[in-house]
């Protein structure tokens, strides 16, 4: 490859003299050796210094008057909420699966945030019962159902209200849920967020304490976050003026992107909130209302880049004056995001850095499905044969959390990486543990 800028989307990426790829400073052939493939790789100590980036802004665009929190659906295991209590973060759940795997990291469940736009009974009775610190309540019957299950368990249970701002963030339609229309949250335009913060306020066993949003995924772009602000700020206190009550919290979301392939941009996560922290408090200034605790809900932008998955390469077949498709042992049970959103990726082989890669293929994946496709159009180079390590970056998010075991295929292990060392934070699955819930 002649030009390794190409593939340098993140610092924790490096080229041996013998034209192996590093990740977080150690040889991934050698990772792929011990562990087998595939194998989902985990930097610690870059999901360390994102958790420390985002706290610090937080910190200085607020004071003590912001708060961050971890988006875990990007990646939920034991191990990612035993940093998050270690980094002093709080987390948002958005399943009783996540509260439970929370709870054996012994991260206290003070500091969660329960979402989801359906939560059953059971769900509710179990968070409460474990001491969730904060309802995300997305509709009324929602706000009915955990009203009726507080006082039954004799608690005031404090609850946010998730509010669909009108924001369109001009990203994927999967993941755009800020819009008028979408399935999350009460719509300001329609009238429906003031109807059901009236409920809230009239229901004894509820504390409101403030208002969510959540505009998208992907977001590059400041201005998103800052027009979502403007509309926040003023429904707070349009809320103020009809019903008297003071928000305590603002919950802006997360949302922030990540690169994938080299044309993204590079996000400066300080910056960017010190602008939305500026024109935060000129808003607040301009209503003349009470500051309310800022929260930010990063996931994506904390533990994507800090993965990467290896995959061993099997059959190379070309199609002459067609296509040249190399296959892998994993795929879409293992990375279902091409198949769901048509996600671009960058990816190497990883034992020949020191060979150009300009062989165009498509790189595949095992499944018996003609969609399981992990990338289109992707350079390799011409000597790529079975058994190389083909790497994939930017896997931390979104790929272990949404893994299957379509085919039957076990999922892989997640290793951790830390000064030169690595462990097992998830073990690789075995066929038994495939058939084990079977009668």
């Amino acid at each position: 490859m002649n030009d390794l800028t190409d593939f340098m989307l993140c610092g924790n990426l490096s080229v041996s003299d013998n034209g192996h790829l590093n990740f977080a400073g150690q040889d991934t052939a050698a990772l792929a050796s011990e562990y087998g493939t595939p194998l989902y790789l985990m930097d610690e100590e870059r999901i360390r210094e994102r958790c420390r980036t985002y706290t610090s802004a937080v910190r200085t665009a607020f004071s003590d008057k912001g708060r961050v929190l971890y988006a875990s659906k990007a990646a939920s295991f034991k191990r990612i909420y035993e940093i998050m209590r270690e980094e002093g973060m709080g987390i948002d759940v958005v399943s009783c699966g996540e509260i439970r795997t929370a709870e054996k990291a012994n991260f206290p469940l003070s500091n969660a945030y329960f979402h989801s736009n359906n939560k059953t009974d059971a769900d509710i009775e179990y968070a409460i019962e474990r001491g969730i610190g904060y309802f995300v309540v997305d509709n009324e019957e929602e706000l009915f159902a955990i009203d009726r299950i507080a006082k039954e368990k004799g608690i005031k249970q404090a609850v946010l209200l998730r509010i669909t701002p009108g924001i369109d963030p001009h990203t994927y339609e999967e993941v755009a849920t800020g819009k008028v229309d979408s399935k999350f949250g009460s719509a300001i335009e329609t009238g429906q967020a003031f109807l059901i913060t009236k409920t809230a306020l009239s229901l004894e066993n509820l504390e409101l304490v403030g208002f969510h949003c959540h505009v998208g995924s992907q977001v590059f772009d400041s201005s998103v976050y800052i027009a979502t602000v403007d509309v926040m700020v003023k429904f707070v206190y349009d809320v103020f003026l009809k019903f008297g009550f003071i928000t305590k919290k603002l919950d802006l979301g997360g949302g922030y992107g990540v690169r994938y392939i080299k044309e993204d941009p590079v996000i400066d996560i300080k910056e960017s909130i010190l602008e939305v922290g500026e024109h935060v408090k000129k808003c607040i200034s301009q209503y003349g209302i009470e500051m309310p605790e800022i929260c930010f809900e990063p996931g994506r932008s904390i533990v994507a880049d800090a993965g990467l998955t290896l995959y061993t390469a099997g059959t190379v077949k070309n199609i002459p004056t067609y296509k040249t498709y190399v296959s892998v042992d994993g795929g879409m049970a293992d990375n279902p995001r091409y198949i769901l959103y048509g996600s671009q990726y960058t990816l190497l082989n990883a034992l020949k850095l020191n060979e150009a890669h300009d062989m165009p293929c498509s790189v595949v994946g095992r499944c018996c499905e003609s969609g399981d496709i992990i990338a289109e159009n992707v350079k390799m180079p011409e000597s790529t044969c079975r058994g190389d390590i083909i790497a994939c970056l930017t896997t931390g998010a979104y790929h272990y959390s949404m893994a299957s075991n379509y085919n039957r295929i076990p999922r892989p292990p997640v290793v951790m990486l830390n000064g030169g060392e690595s462990y097992l934070a998830v073990r690789r699955e075995t066929f038994d543990d495939v058939t084990s819930l079977d009668i």
